[in-house]
């Protein structure tokens, strides 16, 4: 039988598959677009079965966050290539995915993927994607934050890192809050305040502080004194209010913020592309 652009038009509508899937599907159909759609359906999962095994590290992340600065969602949706996260159809159905997490206050993979869509389970969307694309289509990562202080994220040109910070308090200035962002994506901060860092952390950087002076010919019981102030430098180094300021060395990042009346950092959620959380 003959099948029409506009119905092939409409089948593509419906799935988001492409034209000569929707074609096919459709022919094999008969025109019956329920039967098509099922076929569009059993295609996308053989090939996610296909791909299952496959490293997606490609992809976006996203952030949303309310008016008011109160709540905020992040995530991150993979694919293979880059070609395909630059893709419109792609970055559009991402930020699709965002809003239902945000909407929905969903704060893991799991739960986001039964949230509905346009009619369909993200699940299903992913499942389709991935048949229609060729490539493993999947969501790794959801954040959902809320807060009586105030959010502020800051996405990397690229959108392959994001960052949510909480702050103590209401944020006048969004311009210093979001310089914090950006320090903690440049900078890699483990924890916002030294006290927050693993004790096991504290106890393997001492241990190997002492053990490079003693190295070096130092006594055991100077060795012990000195390794406090390596200690000191690893704080200043890896923890955020005690690292210095990216954009004036002069200043800690806790100076940067009581000099400019802005409540400090509370927490911070770093999502860079295809790491682990």
């Amino acid at each position: 039988m003959s099948i029409s652009a506009a119905d092939v038009k409409k089948l593509r509508d419906m799935t988001g598959a492409g034209m000569m899937d929707s074609k096919k599907a459709l022919t094999e159909a008969e025109g019956d677009f329920e039967k098509a759609v099922e076929i569009l359906r059993k295609k996308g999962q053989k090939v996610a079965d296909k791909r299952a095994d496959r490293e997606a590290k490609e992809g976006l992340i996203l952030t949303r966050i309310s008016d008011d600065a109160k709540k905020a969602s992040a995530i991150e949706i993979n694919c293979e290539t880059d070609f395909v996260a630059r893709n419109e159809d792609f970055q559009a159905k991402a930020e699709a995915f965002l809003n239902a997490a945000y909407d929905n206050n969903i704060d893991n993979v799991e739960a986001l993927h039964g949230v509905e869509v346009d009619g369909e389970s993200i699940a299903d969307h992913l499942q389709n994607m991935t048949g229609t694309i060729g490539e493993k289509i999947q969501i790794s990562k959801v954040v959902l934050v809320n807060t009586d202080g105030a959010l502020i994220d800051y996405i990397h040109p690229g959108n392959q890192l994001g960052v949510i910070v909480e702050f103590a308090g209401d944020v006048d200035n969004t311009e210093v809050a979001k310089d914090v962002a950006m320090q903690v994506a440049a900078m890699r901060p483990i924890a916002v305040t030294q006290e927050e860092v693993d004790a096991s952390v504290v106890e393997k950087e001492l241990e190997i502080a002492k053990e490079q002076l003693i190295n070096e010919g130092k006594p055991a019981e100077i060795a012990e004194k000195a390794a406090q102030g390596k200690l000191r430098r690893f704080y200043e180094e890896r923890v955020l209010l005690n690292q210095k300021f990216v954009k004036d060395n002069g200043v800690n990042v806790k100076q940067y913020l009581e000099q400019n009346n802005t409540p400090l950092a509370k927490a911070f959620y770093r999502i860079q592309l295809g790491e682990d959380a």
